[in-house]
C-alpha cells in the first residue's frame, strides 16, 4: 500500500466495527470505552481503568483478546507478587540437565494487571520496563515481548488502604486512563439475561487476525495531522502547564500519545486525516491523569478532567476545511 488510500482507511473503519460489534455481544453499552482501548492498541500504548469491582474489566479484556485472536494473562496484583512472578524464571530441568526458561504472564499480547497499586514498587518497575520497553530483563538477559502489546491495568479508586499509589511516572506510561461505570437499568436487564445460562465469551470467536490488526496499526499511522491540527495539540498539552492551580502539567510524551491517538481515532473513523473533534475526544482519557492539581486548583474545580474541559473550551480550534490539505 502507498499513499493515504481512502480504500485503507475504509478497511480499518469495517474491522474497528466488526470487533466492536462482536465485544459487544459479550459486554453490553461500552463502545466508547471498547474504541479507547482499540484506540491504545493501533497506537502501541497502554490503559488504566479506574474502577470499582464487578463492572466487567476482565470480561472486557478476554473478549477483546477473543475479537482479536490474541494470546491473554491476567495478575492480581497482592504486596507479595514478586518481579519474577510477572517476568518468569530460569529453573534447573533435572531430565535434560538444562537451565530453562519459564515465562511469566507478561510475555502475552494482552495482559490485565488487576489492583496495580497493590504491587510494591519493585514489582511497579518491573512492570514499567515492559511497558515502556515492550522487554523484560530477567537475570541479566533481556528478552523481547510479544506484539501487539497491551497492558490493561486496573485499580480500584476507594479502597486505600494496603496500596502503593503509582508515582507520576508510571502513571505517564498510560497513554490512557478510563473507567467502565455501572450499566444503565435496561444495559442491567439484558447483561443479566445474557448470563443467566452460559457465558457468551465462551462463544465468542475472532473476527479480524493479528495480521489484519498490524495492518490497521500500520494505515493508522499515516493518517495526515495538518500543521494546524498538529499546533492544536501542542497548544492544548501546553495550556495544562501553563494555567493557575495546576502543580504538574500533561509531559511532551502526552503530547505524542494526543497525536498518535487521534490519528488511529480518524482511521478508525475511515477518515484519512485527523480532525479537531478526534483531539477533542482523546483529550480527557489521554491528558486527565498526566495533570495534578494543586490545592488551590481543586478549590475552582473538581477533578482535572473539568480543568481539561476549560482548556479546550479556550484554545481555538483550527477550521475544519483546512484538515484535508496534504491528503
Amino acid at each position: 500500500m502507498s499513499g493515504n488510500n481512502d480504500s485503507d482507511f475504509g478497511r480499518v473503519s469495517e474491522r474497528a466495527g466488526r470487533i466492536r460489534e462482536n465485544v459487544g455481544r459479550v459486554i453490553v453499552g461500552k463502545e466508547d470505552v471498547v474504541t479507547l482501548l482499540l484506540v491504545a492498541l493501533l497506537s502501541e500504548g497502554h490503559v488504566l481503568i479506574e474502577d470499582v469491582p464487578g463492572v466487567g474489566k476482565t470480561t472486557l479484556a478476554k473478549a477483546l483478546a477473543r475479537s482479536l485472536d490474541l494470546s491473554f494473562s491476567r495478575i492480581q496484583f497482592t504486596p507479595d507478587v514478586l518481579p519474577s512472578d510477572i517476568t518468569g524464571i530460569s529453573y534447573f530441568n533435572q531430565k535434560t540437565q538444562e537451565f530453562q526458561f519459564r515465562q511469566g504472564p507478561v510475555f502475552a499480547n494482552i495482559v490485565l494487571t488487576d489492583e496495580i497499586n497493590r504491587a510494591t514498587p519493585r514489582t511497579q518497575s518491573a512492570l514499567l520496563e515492559a511497558m515502556e520497553e515492550r522487554q523484560a530483563t530477567i537475570e541479566g538477559e533481556t528478552r523481547r515481548l510479544p506484539r501487539p502489546f497491551l497492558v490493561l491495568a486496573t485499580e480500584n479508586p476507594i479502597e486505600l488502604e494496603g496500596t502503593f499509589p503509582l508515582p507520576e511516572a508510571q502513571l505517564d506510561r498510560f497513554m490512557i486512563r478510563t473507567s467502565i461505570g455501572y450499566p444503565e437499568r435496561e444495559e442491567e436487564i439484558e447483561v443479566a439475561e445474557r448470563f443467566f445460562e452460559t457465558s457468551p465469551l465462551e462463544l465468542l470467536e475472532s473476527v479480524v487476525t493479528s495480521e489484519e490488526l498490524a495492518e490497521m496499526a500500520k494505515v493508522s499511522r499515516r493518517a495526515h495531522v495538518s500543521r494546524d491540527v498538529a499546533a492544536y495539540i501542542v497548544d492544548v498539552v501546553r495550556a495544562t502547564r501553563e494555567r493557575q492551580g495546576v502543580t504538574l502539567g500533561a509531559s511532551p510524551r502526552a503530547t505524542l500519545a494526543l497525536y498518535r491517538g487521534s490519528q488511529a481515532l480518524a482511521a478508525m473513523e475511515g477518515r484519512a486525516y485527523v480532525i479537531p473533534d478526534d483531539v477533542k475526544a482523546l483529550a480527557i482519557p489521554v491528558l486527565g491523569h498526566r495533570v495534578i492539581l494543586s490545592a488551590q486548583g481543586r478549590l475552582a474545580v473538581r477533578e482535572s478532567g473539568d480543568l481539561i474541559e476549560a482548556v479546550l473550551s479556550e484554545v481555538p480550534a483550527p477550521v475544519e476545511d483546512e484538515q484535508r490539505v496534504g491528503v
